[in-house]
């Protein structure tokens, strides 16, 4: 089959859902931008051990979510299927109250439902998923003080062999990147071969949203392009570091702009994307996926 749908337009955003006030809060949460982190990237055995219990919690709703990506469900479900999963397991949905940037809203939903032509976070809403669509799920769970985020493409129904391969590649993008990961080489290494692997299959990497360091807070300032940005963020991998790798592959230009609700990104072109995340942490070994469910 061939993709039906034209373009995504903007939906109804439902009123905020409710978290009980016994669930900790994210320090930014209510406030107009969250607090630059000066702690570090490299973490101790504790703190590691607090985010891998985020970061199953975000994997278990990560697989939870994708189950119910059918044609007929909308966004806003998901979100709600999400939401609960989250709180019935003690934790926060990060982006829930994340704040947004220059004084635009903050991110009234538990996790964004970027589809098709949409990159990265779309807000969920009454748009309804149709059959073959691509829908990119972003979900962070906030326990312990600590962050775990991921993200998976799900496709709604029967997708085209296109979309299909799209998604295949990005997944695979993913992992070459994550093993790529070793304790002494520079971050930019690891979009060196995502980026190689993307444009292997005629895909483009987008550069403009990138992984980044997670753990205290939810965006350290370590920042993972998933392009060749040699000689620039050489960071050195170490031991102890906890970071997201989250490839977005286009099968257009990944030239985007941002929709005037402050959030959602699309591909000018229009074309398709997809989208995976894991949080990784570096060993003494090389990196170990700990957004696993």
């Amino acid at each position: 089959m061939s993709p039906v749908r034209e373009s995504i337009s903007k939906g109804t955003v439902s009123p905020l859902r409710e978290v009980p006030a016994g669930i900790a809060r994210p320090e930014y949460v209510g406030k107009k931008r969250a607090t630059l982190w000066n702690g570090g990237d490299v973490h101790d055995a504790e703190t590691i051990d607090r985010i891998r219990v985020s970061a199953k919690i975000a994997a278990q709703a990560l697989a939870e979510v994708g189950r119910h990506v059918v044609p007929g469900v909308t966004t806003d479900e998901l979100d709600r299927i999400g939401h609960e999963f989250v709180l019935d397991h003690g934790a926060y949905p990060s982006t829930l109250g994340y704040p947004g940037a220059a004084g635009r809203p903050a991110f009234p939903k538990a996790l964004c439902t970027s589809v098709n032509e949409v990159i990265c976070h779309g807000i969920p809403d009454s748009t309804v998923i149709e059959e073959g669509d691509i829908v990119k799920v972003d979900i962070t769970a906030f326990k312990g003080g600590v962050h775990g985020d991921n993200c998976g493409s799900f496709i709604a129904g029967e997708g085209s062999a296109d979309a299909t391969r799209l998604v295949e590649v990005t997944h695979e993008a993913m992992m070459r990147g994550i093993k790529a990961a070793q304790p002494g080489r520079a971050v930019n290494v690891i979009g060196r071969v995502i980026e190689k692997y993307a444009t292997r299959h005629g895909f483009e990497s987008v550069r403009n949203y990138t992984g980044h360091g997670v753990g205290p807070a939810f965006h350290t300032g370590l920042v993972i392009p998933h392009y060749d940005a040699a000689p620039h963020h050489a960071d050195i991998i170490e031991p102890g570091m906890v970071f997201t790798v989250e490839p977005m592959l286009c099968m257009g230009s990944e030239e985007n702009h941002e929709w005037d609700d402050g959030w959602t990104v699309v591909t000018s072109d229009g074309s398709w994307v997809a989208q995976f995340e894991h949080t990784i942490v570096i060993t003494e070994t090389g990196p170990e996926v700990l957004t696993l469910p």
